[in-house]
């Protein structure tokens, strides 16, 4: 391609340049994205270069995401997306899951933040950089983490640190860093997250990297952790003087609230009071309700530290409302921004690859529960019609909680994963294995009667029983209750098999779990 450019519109060449140029701008920089990703849209329409013109679009949908337009970026992500898979653009797509994974999780709604998250990094080709393929990674290893599996949030996020150290990539290296040693705070391991901010110092020292205000409120938490309460104002001083880049605009008030934290465990009740009065006037200027929210909740602290118990009450009272209305705000823009989404999304309805995976569960790749919902209605119309059975169990783990508790949400995932394959292996032929939810999994039989269906169902319990838990259990077994229905010629609605089929399970609990109980839908 020629490098020349044809009267005031570069060549295509020189637009690639730029939109890699913005795609490889440190995401602390989103804010001078936005104008210059706009203008190289419009000029790689002009020369129809529809690849560059989606990925420019993609950055902006980046930039609203971040700033807090929910709905138009998640809008666009999808557009994009859909765009991507018809045209077989796999880094392109694999972009747009990443914002999608973005948007999800703003929205509230965690387990499509993790299905995206994971498609992010599946279908990033294997030469992309180092530095690209470490945000994909943190982006799965957040969304993993939000989903409640640690343990697979922590390695995702060590492969990402690998890659982007190895890329010399400084800011990945400290945003992979920084996200390792909050979620340390937060699972109360001060070991490891004073580990991982020792590495954070050591990398600062080597490179002269500038310390954000979240880095700072990082680290502060985790001298808080250890009631060093000087350490926690030495490092959040200048911050509060403004001498520390703070890119988001909650920032300064979180860290507010971490001095104000400080402050009030080390007795420093003046103190205190002050910061708080900073931080509400922060908040109030920039709008930042959900600090808000946590400020009011501090000051009750501060009240009943002081003996001011009538005033905590009455700021606890506060606290409840401000978060009340939160919520409520936030549910209302939830509505909106996925609103704004599905209202333009017709080319990602038309996408049978991203329609499957819309109805795929993101820990155990089984469908889940909206493909049973479309699904089993049509084949009892099929069964009907032909008057063919058609047979359903549901089942259940036995005593799942003490795996969680005993050991750890991870294993019980693991456990979770094992199952569905050894379903997938009973789901033979046109059946269909699903996750409903928890623990809870759904078989279909098509064309299968209740005796058949008993006996699949019987076989299944049996190779569950015998799997081998040990190395993931260790003395704790993994049995499962089983309740199955068949409606004999397909007269029957999906509500009704659903209803004694889990009529039947809750039959083989009762009788001691670890069986199958089965009967016709009445």
């Amino acid at each position: 391609m020629t490098t020349e450019t044809v009267g005031c519109v570069p060549a295509l060449d020189d637009l690639e340049r730029a939109v890699e140029e913005l795609e490889s701008r440190p995401m602390s920089q989103f804010r001078t994205v936005r104008e210059p990703a706009a203008e190289l849209e419009r000029q790689a329409r002009e020369r129809g270069a529809e690849e560059l013109a989606q990925r420019a679009l993609l950055l902006c949908a980046g930039v609203m995401l971040r700033e807090g337009r929910t709905g138009e970026g998640g809008q666009i992500a999808h557009q994009v997306c859909a765009w991507a898979e018809r045209h077989d653009a796999p880094t392109v797509q694999a972009r747009a899951h990443r914002e999608l994974s973005i948007f999800y999780r703003a929205v509230g709604d965690s387990s499509e933040g993790l299905t995206h998250a994971v498609q992010a990094v599946a279908v990033l080709p294997e030469d992309a950089p180092g530095s690209v393929r470490a945000r994909h990674l943190l982006s799965l290893s957040v969304a993993l983490e939000e989903g409640g599996s640690y343990a697979d949030g922590e390695r995702r996020a060590r492969e990402a640190l690998t890659l982007a150290a190895t890329a010399g990539d400084t800011e990945m290296t400290m945003l992979v860093l920084n996200n390792m040693a909050y979620s340390a705070f937060e699972l109360g391991d001060e070991p490891a997250a004073r580990r991982l901010v020792e590495q954070m110092r050591e990398i600062q020292a080597r490179t002269g990297h500038r310390f954000g205000a979240n880095e700072v409120d990082t680290m502060a938490r985790v001298e808080l952790m250890g009631g060093r309460f000087e350490a926690v104002e030495d490092l959040l001083r200048p911050v509060l003087a403004d001498q520390v880049l703070a890119n988001e605009s909650d920032a300064v008030a979180e860290c507010l609230l971490t001095l104000a934290l400080a402050r009030r465990q080390n007795g420093r009740f003046d103190g205190c009071q002050e910061a708080l009065d900073a931080a509400r006037k922060l908040c109030a200027e920039r709008e930042l309700a959900a600090v808000s929210a946590r400020v009011r909740e501090e000051q009750a602290a501060l009240f009943a530290a002081t003996g001011r118990y009538a005033e905590a009450y009455e700021e606890h009272r506060a606290f409840h409302a401000e978060s009340t209305a939160l919520h409520s705000a936030q549910r209302d823009a939830r509505a909106r921004a996925l609103q704004a989404v599905f209202e333009a999304n017709e080319a990602r309805r038309a996408s049978e690859h991203f329609r499957e995976m819309a109805h795929r569960d993101a820990l155990t790749g089984l469908y889940n529960r909206r493909h049973i919902n479309e699904r089993v209605p049509a084949l009892l119309v099929e069964a009907a019609a032909a008057r063919r059975p058609l047979s359903l169990a549901i089942i259940d783990l036995d005593h799942f909680k003490r795996v969680n508790d005993t050991l750890s949400h991870a294993t019980g995932d693991m456990v979770l994963q094992h199952v569905a394959e050894l379903l997938e292996e009973a789901a033979a032929g046109p059946a269909i294995a699903a996750r409903m939810g928890g623990e809870e999994f759904l078989l279909v039989f098509p064309g299968v009667d209740a005796a058949e269906a008993a006996q699949r169902c019987e076989r299944l319990r049996l190779r569950i029983r015998a799997h081998g838990w040990e190395p993931i259990t260790g003395t704790l077994q993994v049995t499962t209750s089983v309740g199955v229905t068949t409606a004999p010629d397909g007269q029957a609605t999906f509500s009704a098999l659903l209803s004694q089929a889990d009529r039947n399970l809750y039959a083989a609990k009762r009788g001691g779990r670890d069986r199958v109980v089965s009967g016709a839908a009445g």
